[in-house]
């Protein structure tokens, strides 16, 4: 196609929130503090888990791809935002409008996915938990992490092009502060009803099939939780999953609104605060609520800010090596 349409530009204008000025300078002060922090926070999850070998086990080995999701995420389009919070320019190139919205689709499926294997992980330490470590072995924790990003970028590889293939008849304002497919949708010159119906059925496999699979897994755990007659064993099951259960609602709350109706036009203003609450807040409060209910990580920091290692070293010594370093700690230890 030629640039008569609009279809390959040179660049594009994020709109954002330039219609309030005074709100920009606001919202560049609170988000460049929630992405500092956001940095902080899930760089500290990640080299916690890697450092004490206590946290060597399937669990905190997602929780290391999902901290890791999570700065990807945010680093994606948020310093772009901040580049055009803080002056007159609104303008991002159109390679990096189309990097921009890969990163964004294919690391949210990914995370969509993620979350579903760590509700499955979950599963096995509460149903299963004498069999837990002969389950959730090395080799089965890297496949899962490897199918989650993989189907995750084929998802993102066919929904991009579908969405910047579409003619917009010269139109280069995008009103809204990052490449987002809805907000790209809205900008075409043609009937989008077949696109809209396309990501539909993408969205279903992606977002609802997870979701789904998450429900179903937790509905098993439920039961198994009314079973314990510990009450100890109750509180620290609710901890672990209670944890998930969070990060979950807070994901798919705002992602299921804003992508099962890709093409809605009843407040842009609304999907805005909600694409920045899933894109900055979820991944700046997710450290915070893995860490703040959770006492291994909390003994993890102390250890490691105090320098005391010795018990852990010791620990270290006893397990034979593998992949992902779990503990010998047994099925406890994924819980």
């Amino acid at each position: 196609m030629d640039g008569t349409n609009g279809s390959i530009q040179s660049h594009f204008i994020l709109l954002g929130f330039s219609d309030r000025p005074h709100l920009e300078r606001v919202l560049f002060v609170v988000i460049l503090v929630a992405y500092l922090l956001t940095l902080v926070g899930n760089s500290t999850i990640i080299l916690v888990s890697r450092l004490d070998p206590r946290l060597h086990t399937p669990m905190y080995f997602f929780l290391t791809h999902l901290s890791c999701l999570d700065l990807s995420f945010t680093t994606s389009s948020i310093p772009q935002l901040l580049y055009n919070l803080s002056g007159r320019d609104k303008t991002i190139s159109y390679v990096g409008c189309v990097v921009q919205l890969f990163l964004f689709l294919g690391l949210g499926g990914v995370e969509c996915l993620l979350l579903a294997v760590m509700a499955y992980d979950r599963f096995v330490a509460v149903c299963k938990p004498l069999h837990y470590m002969t389950i959730m072995h090395p080799q089965l924790c890297l496949g899962l992490v490897s199918v989650a990003w993989s189907c995750g970028m084929a998802n993102s590889l066919v929904m991009s092009p579908v969405t910047l293939r579409l003619p917009r008849c010269g139109h280069n304002k995008v009103d809204h502060f990052l490449c987002e497919m809805p907000a790209l949708i809205r900008m075409a010159c043609v009937n989008t009803v077949a696109i809209e119906a396309t990501v539909f059925v993408l969205a279903v496999g992606i977002v609802l099939s997870p979701l789904v699979f998450i429900l179903v897994s937790y509905g098993h755990i439920i039961r198994a939780v009314f079973r314990i007659q510990s009450s100890s064993g109750r509180h620290r099951i609710f901890n672990t999953c209670g944890s998930h259960l969070t990060v979950v609602s807070l994901f798919y709350g705002n992602i299921i609104y804003m992508y099962m109706q890709p093409g809605s036009r009843s407040s842009q203003d609304q999907g805005k605060f909600l694409t920045l609450f899933y894109n900055i807040v979820t991944p700046l409060l997710n450290p915070l609520i893995y860490t703040l209910r959770n006492k291994e990580v909390k003994g993890a920091l102390r250890r490691l800010l105090l320098g005391n290692r010795k018990g852990s070293r010791s620990e270290a010594l006893d397990c034979p090596a593998s992949n992902l370093r779990v503990s010998c700690s047994g099925a406890t230890a994924g819980l």
